[in-house]
């Protein structure tokens, strides 16, 4: 076995995202070339989340640990440590504004200075139970000259930034924190899961025109806006895939394994969408009588609380005031994309271009595995992790300075990651 799953030598990353239905990890390594070879993919059924939040930290640990030792036997990679993933409706983000003097000799931007102005944004007031995850910037304005992306190297006296700033609760940080190392892992870096899934499944045409990325897992809905190569809005939905099963099991009566698998096999999200009407048989709970629905039936429990979760999320992209920028269209990713017929239901609510997104960008291993949108984001995590290795290895470059330019961004808190702002959170783990 390789003796560390982050190993700069091996070029190994392991991505973790930690779902209210599944937990799944994803070991990837890059070749001499620097191409992306899928190591090992574990999946195992999440027990002890909700909407994206730890409700029972024992369930959880043994969840991670099924995923991640599928992934070891898979790969052979000895894994220690992860990237994670956050989400959950907890999760807010807001505009922020800063402004410093370029005080150099020759007046010339450095990183220096970079990161001060990322530090003077950060002069917000927050409430004590919640921190800063990501600083994302949107573009730096210097002397009054506003669209510049990359100011290093660029002459002025004065520098501004706008920039996305995006928080969570510190107990909900805490508790995943825990629940990894529990599972005896260490926590790399923490990411928000919209953004990891964009890495994965968008490219750099569609944020530079202008994409909603939608990622219907099963306890939230994740909303991430792209424009001008960067992020410029994003927000959690506590609906997702869940509540369909659980409209499911009510309406119908049956089981909750009866209704995942119903909606899975023979859901609609779409009525019209259904040309095939046969019966479906369910055996009866408790030895009743077996129960004969039509997938017609089915459909109309499925689309209406679809549709809820697309109307909402047709909010927040109005909200975010980017609803006419979007010339690419939405892009639906995560397990809830699967359902047939939710591509078409998105079209028709969401009034622009809709299309499935699946990760892509690898050279070989485990390819065809991890081609579906259920593993966007744990890809995507593992795209973050490359990325800054590569970025740490030669030259040391601060991601804060570029954010956004590549397909791979990585929007990091100052020059070691969110992690390094985190452990002073987890002083009593």
């Amino acid at each position: 076995m390789k003796e560390d799953a982050m190993d700069n030598d091996n070029n190994i990353i392991v991505g973790l995202d930690i779902g209210t239905t599944k937990v799944c990890a994803v070991v990837a390594g890059t070749d001499e070339h620097g191409r992306v070879n899928i190591l090992g993919v574990g999946r195992a059924t999440s027990e002890g989340m909700m909407r994206g939040v730890v409700t029972h930290i024992d369930r959880t640990i043994r969840s991670i640990s099924a995923a991640v030792d599928e992934a070891r036997a898979q790969s052979g990679v000895d894994i220690k440590s992860v990237i994670v993933g956050i989400a959950g409706d907890h999760i807010q983000s807001f505009q922020s504004r800063g402004v410093i003097g370029i005080s150099g000799a020759d007046h010339e931007v450095t990183q220096a200075d970079i990161d001060r102005l990322i530090e003077d944004t950060k002069r917000v007031a927050l409430p004590t139970d919640r921190k800063i995850i990501h600083v994302i910037p949107q573009e730096f304005i210097i002397d009054g000259q506003d669209g510049v992306y990359d100011p290093l190297g660029m002459s002025g006296v004065r520098m501004e930034a706008n920039v996305h700033i995006i928080t969570g609760l510190v107990s909900a940080a805490q508790n995943i924190y825990k629940c990894v190392q529990r599972a005896g892992l260490e926590v790399a870096d923490m990411v928000l899961e919209p953004l990891a899934s964009s890495y994965a499944v968008l490219d750099d045409e569609e944020k530079e025109v202008g994409i909603a990325l939608l990622d219907v897992g099963g306890g939230t809905t994740d909303l991430a806006v792209f424009e001008e190569r960067t992020i410029r809005h994003t927000a959690v939905i506590g609906i997702a895939g869940k509540k369909v099963t659980d409209d499911i099991r009510k309406g119908l009566g049956i089981l909750g394994e009866q209704a995942e698998k119903l909606k899975k096999e023979h859901g609609f999200a779409y009525i019209p969408a259904v040309v095939d009407n046969d019966p479906i048989i369910l055996p009866g709970v408790g030895g009743r009588q077996p129960i004969e629905i039509d997938k017609r039936l089915l459909a109309t429990i499925i689309q209406p609380r679809m549709e809820e979760i697309f109307e909402i999320a047709a909010l927040e992209i109005k909200r975010s005031g980017y609803s006419k920028h979007l010339s690419a269209g939405v892009v639906l990713t995560g397990g809830g994309a699967l359902i047939k017929g939710t591509s078409e239901l998105a079209r028709e609510v969401l009034g622009m271009p809709v299309k499935i997104g699946i990760p892509s960008g690898f050279a070989g291993g485990l390819v065809r595995e991890i081609q579906n949108p259920v593993y966007s984001t744990a890809v995507g995590l593992v795209y973050h992790g490359l990325k800054y290795q590569e970025r740490s290895s030669s030259a040391k470059v601060n991601a804060t300075a570029d954010a956004g330019q590549s397909k791979f961004k990585i929007p990091l808190l100052g020059k070691s990651g969110v992690l390094d702002k985190m452990r002073s959170w987890f002083d009593e783990l």
